[in-house]
């Protein structure tokens, strides 16, 4: 890398774009690009699949938040912007490409106008728009692209660095155009680099850009930052001279006058305020409460509907992870022995009425999954050079501990107590030792208002406290909270990590060795696997599907049966009650209810 070359902004004259760098010069301009294969929509789509170009303009969303919000930067690794400014889409930040949620991974130009590949993707260039604006009516340059480039890549949140990492150059090649020529083979980088959000520099540049701000942002996105008070609510509202309208990515889309986020305690909280109209929507992620709680006058009037909306994506993973920097988690057999005594049948009868299927790996629930029984073919070939460091099941064939549906689970508890003491732990006067009388004893880190987190760990310790452990709940508010997960400074918390069914890069940030030193990454297990490493890189290699899919059902393998977390119930199936007045399209993405659809492409029909 050359940090001066990247401080300063290439004057280059437009005859440099015409250099050939890796089959570059013949590359066509095109209008999307997929990770395999072509995108499905051709050049003159008119609008997405699943966004309606006939909805009306007007009206308000009212959403329900847990805990609060204390800066309005998303960019940065202090503080607690609302999550929704950090993905790039219609409420947030613009990015020179918009994804499709109905195609595993394809991006569509926004800010840009075209896009060119080289031939072995290792370089990329974008043509901006020429009408793309800020909502201060300046334009979208080729100077704020690059210098956003820069500065998240190096004073942002680290989960911006590594992509910054990989680029050997980027270059402006015209007044419009700016090209990123990559150091690294991976062939999903000419799409990350499209997903980036791109900032008005004039705004941002300082010394003071990773700080925490109340500075309402200036962005190209449909909404802008109206009144709101930190902590409580933010309300956004629609510019009217939103530049892209008529972009054919756009229609159908940002339809609300207004998106209102309000702040809660706690879901509890949320519900009641639902109940009582303050807010007009509310997702629910307990399939009992859905059946019980949700016959309240509002219901049987139909003035609120019960939707319930399928989606294809993977099932991600969702329980309480062991932080595996503490020695007492270091030993896989002590996991394995967790996860036996969690008592997954009896929990979920408990808490959904047994509705809920349980996670069964990191992918399940879609075609990215591993397969049952033992590694066979192209995955097994990845795995066997890991063979010394892979654990038990990864090339035999794994499944979770099933229990017998009773409160004791005595026989799980039974294999438990075989592995803690195959591990060095023995029950002494009643209560689980090491060899030098130190007693089994940890804490279960949950965030306040984390209501059923702390029903399912109430009755986690049951099965635990039989085996002898020590075992306490500790409940922080939403600062704390995130202050010591970034630090790691936790024996047990709850976990939830989403993936989508093109998993990629990202999944270095999640499992990667450097992840696990580098405080606010998500590796919260502290996993440190070259070969789940070298399962990321092939899927990064790829240049076929079959490819693909064979590395992530060989990474899935070394996740799960790594036992770094204890799984719950998979949400396979969105819940959202709403006003009867909100809408959404007949077709859904094959993503299903996933970030940011509902206020994308929702409306609002008068009453």
């Amino acid at each position: 890398m050359r940090p001066d070359y990247f401080r300063r902004l290439a004057t280059i004259g437009a005859a440099v774009g015409l250099i050939a760098t890796g089959g570059f010069a013949a590359a066509e301009a095109e209008h999307g690009i997929a990770m395999y294969g072509d995108p499905v929509l051709p050049p003159d789509f008119v609008h997405l699949p699943y966004a309606n170009p006939d909805a009306p303009k007007g009206g308000r969303i009212v959403i329900g938040e847990r805990g609060g919000f204390d800066s309005l930067n998303p960019f940065a690794a202090k503080g607690r912007a609302p999550w929704q400014l950090r993905f790039p889409g219609t409420i947030g930040f613009e990015s020179l490409m918009g994804r499709s949620w109905d195609e595993p991974f394809t991006l569509y130009c926004l800010l840009c106008e075209s896009i060119r590949v080289s031939d072995d993707r290792m370089s990329v260039e974008f043509t901006l728009r020429d009408e793309a604006r800020f909502s201060d009516g300046s334009p979208v340059t080729v100077e704020d692209v690059m210098w956003s480039y820069e500065v998240l890549g190096t004073q942002g949140h680290p989960r911006y660095h590594s992509l910054w990492d990989k680029i050997e150059s980027m270059e402006q090649t015209g007044d419009d155009a700016v090209r990123f020529t990559f150091n690294t083979e991976d062939r999903e980088l000419a799409l990350l680099v499209g997903m980036r959000p791109i900032l008005k520099k004039a705004q941002y540049e300082g010394p003071d850009f990773a700080e925490v701000t109340d500075e309402q942002p200036i962005t190209s996105a449909p909404y802008k930052v109206g009144d709101l008070e930190m902590g409580r609510f933010i309300s956004l509202v629609r510019n009217p001279d939103y530049w892209g309208a008529d972009v054919n990515f756009m229609r159908g889309q940002a339809n609300f006058d207004e998106i209102r986020i309000e702040y809660f305690g706690d879901g509890t909280a949320a519900f009641e305020a639902f109940k009582s109209g303050i807010l007009n929507t509310n997702r629910e992620f307990n399939a009992e409460k859905w059946e019980t709680q949700y016959d309240f006058p509002a219901v049987e009037r139909g003035e609120v509907v019960k939707s319930v909306l399928p989606h294809q994506r993977p099932s991600g993973i969702t329980g309480f992870v062991m932080n595996t920097r503490r020695d007492l988690f270091a030993d896989w057999r002590v996991r394995d022995a967790m996860l036996h005594a969690f008592n997954f049948e009896y929990i979920n009868e408990t808490m959904t009425g047994g509705r809920q299927p349980r996670i069964t790996s990191y992918f399940s629930n879609s075609p990215l999954a591993m397969r049952d029984g033992p590694a066979e073919g192209e995955v097994r070939d990845l795995l066997e050079p890991f063979a010394d460091e892979l654990l038990p099941g990864a090339l035999e064939g794994y499944a979770l501990p099933q229990g017998d549906g009773s409160l004791r689970n005595r026989s799980n508890i039974r294999t438990a107590s075989a592995l803690l003491e195959e591990a060095g732990w023995s029950v002494q006067d009643g209560v689980l030792k090491n060899a030098g009388g130190e007693p089994f004893r940890f804490t279960i880190l949950l965030g306040q208002g984390s209501s059923e987190e702390q029903s399912i760990a109430d009755l986690y310790i049951q099965g635990l406290e039989r085996l002898g452990m020590q075992v306490t709940v500790e409940v922080a508010d939403s600062a704390q909270y995130k202050e010591r997960t970034n630090a790691f400074d936790f024996d047990m918390t709850w976990y939830r990590r989403g993936v989508s069914l093109s998993p990629g890069n990202e999944q270095m940030a999640y499992w990667g060795t450097a992840a696990a030193t580098t405080e606010g990454s998500r590796n919260w297990m502290g996993m440190k696997s070259p070969a789940a490493e070298a399962m990321i890189t092939a899927m990064l290699t790829s240049e076929s599907r079959d490819g693909f899919l064979a590395a992530v059902r060989a990474l899935d393998r070394v996740l799960t049966t790594g036992r770094y977390v204890v799984p719950i119930y998979q949400y396979n199936v969105s819940r959202i009650a709403h006003a009867d007045t909100l809408k959404y399209p007949e077709t859904l993405p094959i993503y299903g209810d996933w970030i940011n659809w509902q206020t994308d492409v929702w409306w609002q029909e008068a009453e």
